[in-house]
């Protein structure tokens, strides 16, 4: 039987980025029951490393306690967070085009950082690691910012962009980890895998 792990996020870019790793892997996505956005909820003046850290292990304890209510085979869950920051500022995803337009202007011709954690757990043993980047942003007009909001894809993404997508035209400069700005960083991601007995 080969081995294979749980990941639990809806997001398609994390299942590639495992697929990329050669990993074999099946979806643990939240019920209907379950009020995922939640978990996102930042306390007063969290800091934006403390703050990912802690809803990455939120969406862990969900994720183990969901396997276990549904009674699944026995496997190791992933879960991951990316949240965008300017200084102490967090972004998440925007709630709407108006929001979504604001954090835009917000990171315009700004250095920001992406911080994504990742967390391996079964009941019994737990690891994670937290992977830092910066973008730079360009100067973005507002009818730049509003002709990006049209195409839809800031909707559902921490900072209201995807560095894959259409975003990419506006970012001057990346220092970090690529595949940490798209959701999965790929080093750290590997390095917990392994240690859990994955080849990787």
């Amino acid at each position: 039987m080969t081995k294979f792990i749980y990941l639990a996020s809806q997001s398609p870019r994390r299942s590639q980025l495992l697929e990329q790793l050669g990993v074999r892997h099946e979806l643990l996505l939240p019920g209907a029951d379950e009020d995922a956005e939640a978990l996102e909820v930042a306390l007063h003046n969290e800091a934006p490393a403390a703050y990912v850290r802690r809803v990455t292990q939120l969406k862990l304890d969900a994720a183990l306690k969901r396997l276990k209510r549904r009674g699944l085979p026995a496997a190791p869950v992933l879960c991951s967070d990316t949240t965008v920051a300017l200084g102490r500022t967090i972004y998440g995803k925007p709630a709407d085009a108006v929001d979504a337009a604001r954090i835009l202007a917000e990171l315009s011709g700004k250095t920001h950082r992406v911080l994504t954690a990742v967390a391996l757990g079964t009941g019994r043993k737990r690891e994670q690691a937290l992977c830092e980047s910066r973008v730079t942003f360009a100067e973005m007009s507002p009818r730049q910012i509003q002709t990006y909001i049209a195409s839809n894809e800031p909707m559902g993404k921490a900072g209201g962009y995807g560095v894959q997508g259409r975003a990419a035209a506006f970012i001057s400069h990346i220092s970090g980890s690529y595949s940490g700005i798209m959701g999965l960083p790929m080093f750290e991601t590997a390095q917990l895998l392994r240690s859990f007995g994955f080849k990787v």
